[in-house]
């Protein structure tokens, strides 16, 4: 993994050149969706074990949205539990929305015995539940919404982010910090604070917006496992 910096030449691209490596990805070179994503999500369980690989903690407390976001946070969950960490995992909307890779992943996980929470955004009890899913966790993956999200948070969603934020514990964005545009570096109502973020292709446009490093933290750019260098920079 790379890290990112405004000083360093990485590779930047928009929503719309993000989406159109993926296409490329699958439809040209042929390769499946479910494996970009697990080489996406393996790379963020590679940096959280590094990250807290220094103390004794060992849990680990993921919020998953609905969309691929949220399946890049099951395949976290695979291989921090196939490590011997302690994990949660909550699905952060319906179950049943669930689809497509995210979903083979989902159900690879409860395959091998995981339990899944659910957090509804827009349950009074909401807070509280975020709260007792995190508690004594030694880092948050933050896998609710990933670069596609434009316009403002619905649904409850934002509340649901600032609580994770309230939660004192570090944070880990997968990709991009949910509810952070990814072309303006703009919070879109409200946005993870994230310590780091691993994002895959190449650092995302907003990024350079000089308060997206308030909610960005630390950025690492991963592979997905194919590269379309030569026409990017």
């Amino acid at each position: 993994m790379e890290k990112y910096s405004l000083d360093n030449d990485s590779v930047v691209m928009s929503r719309d050149e993000v989406r159109a490596v993926d296409a490329w990805a699958i439809n040209e070179v042929g390769v499946a969706g479910v494996v970009l994503m697990e080489n996406a999500g393996r790379s963020c369980a590679e940096l959280i074990m590094e990250k807290l690989s220094g103390g004794a903690g060992r849990k680990v407390c993921i919020f998953c949205g609905t969309g691929n976001n949220g399946g890049d946070g099951y395949v976290i969950a695979r291989h921090l539990v196939n490590s011997g960490f302690e994990v949660v995992v909550a699905i952060c909307g319906e179950y049943e929305k669930v689809r497509g890779d995210a979903r083979i992943n989902l159900e690879i996980l409860e395959w091998l015995g995981q339990a899944i929470e659910r957090v509804d955004p827009k349950g009074k009890g909401a807070a509280g539940l975020v709260r007792a899913l995190a508690d004594g966790a030694d880092m948050v993956v933050d896998g609710l919404f990933g670069t596609g999200l434009a316009g403002q948070l619905r649904g409850g969603y934002g509340e649901l982010i600032e609580n994770i934020n309230k939660l004192g514990c570090p944070i880990l964005a997968v990709d991009i910090p949910s509810g952070l545009d990814c072309d303006t570096g703009e919070p879109l109502g409200a946005a993870i604070r994230a310590d780091y973020t691993v994002t895959f292709v190449a650092a995302k446009k907003g990024f350079a917006n000089p308060g997206a490093a308030a909610y960005t933290g630390e950025v690492y750019i991963a592979s997905i496992g194919v590269e379309r260098r030569g026409e990017l920079r």
